[in-house]
């Protein structure tokens, strides 16, 4: 992205665009450089805009809602990073166990709102961080249940500022993963849930909250679970935890002795540390039981190259 984009984009959005912003400012792990760009759009007609702008003059784009499950690289990101804080947000919650909730959303506010209206099944989801959007496009889930099983459609934009719609029929939906396009933006879904008993609901969400927090490093920043379980049967973290890992450290990034499978930052770990401890994990993981685990976080602003010898070792 070059100076005259900048300067097109400042002169025709300055209530909403902010150059050369630090990117750790907008990340949960802490961590990142500085984006050509950075935009907090406050409506539709602004982000149709901005792609179609993005799309002529071949412009790289990236959209985030709450920054988590993410690592920018401390290279930056040269393009526009579009977040989506300010929009979307529209939640509407009917007593028969529909809802349609815009991206933007956080999820948790859409989970405890559903919640005081006795929709059941969201429990397991009440302290996965991150917006609404983010969510269904790496189908979020926990304790055996998946946000994907209440799906019906969703509402996306194009490159080309066009909206269409994707039903549940034209989607496939896996562990930790929908077919999504990925050149496009989801701006609203609709589910459909069921309603139960209000006391069980309330148990079922105070028993999986207490779980998260005896068992994550919740004291710390980090991205959230960086790497996919191999199967159902099978954490993560205990295959890092039985290759010897946890508490190793490298600069200001450690593999949490509490949750081997999230690395925390503690205080000022650069995206290079926490690059060497992934490499490290899927290194002797692959050793120890010949699982090459998958990354569950996104790498944002790093070369190819890297990311293809990361997801690769």
């Amino acid at each position: 992205m070059n100076a005259n984009q900048q300067e097109y984009i400042m002169r025709n959005y300055p209530e909403i665009a902010y150059l050369n912003e630090p990117l750790k400012k907008h990340s949960t792990f802490g961590i990142g450089g500085y984006a050509k760009v950075f935009l907090l759009p406050n409506n539709k007609k602004q982000i149709k805009e901005i792609l179609r702008y993005s799309k002529k003059n071949n412009i790289k784009i990236f959209f985030i809602g709450s920054g988590s499950n993410l690592l920018f690289s401390d290279d930056g990101f040269d393009g526009i990073i579009i977040s989506l804080k300010k929009t979307f947000k529209n939640l509407e919650i009917d007593d028969s166990g529909r809802i349609v909730a815009g991206s933007g959303v956080i999820l948790v506010k859409m989970v405890t709102k559903a919640i005081n209206k006795n929709i059941k099944g969201l429990e397991t989801l009440s302290g996965v961080p991150g917006t609404l959007g983010g969510a269904l496009y790496m189908n979020a889930g926990a304790y055996g249940s998946e946000i994907s099983n209440y799906f019906i459609s969703a509402k996306f934009l194009n490159m080309n500022g066009d909206e269409f719609i994707i039903t549940n029929k034209d989607v496939a939906f896996s562990y930790r993963k929908s077919n999504f396009p990925k050149d496009c933006i989801l701006i609203e879904a609709e589910f459909n849930c069921k309603t139960g008993d209000s006391q069980k609901i309330k148990d079922n969400k105070n028993k999986f909250s207490k779980s998260r927090k005896n068992s994550q490093p919740l004291q710390y920043r980090s991205a959230g679970s960086v790497f996919k379980n191999p199967s159902s049967d099978m954490a993560a973290g205990y295959l890092i935890d039985q290759s010897g890992l946890k508490g190793t450290k490298m600069g200001d990034a450690l593999i949490s002795e509490k949750h081997a499978n999230f690395i925390v930052n503690l205080g000022s770990a650069s995206s290079e540390d926490v690059i060497y401890l992934i490499k490290l994990i899927k290194k002797k993981v692959l050793e120890k039981f010949k699982i090459s685990l998958e990354l569950e976080i996104k790498l944002i602003g790093f070369s190819e190259s890297l990311i293809k010898d990361v997801c690769h070792v």
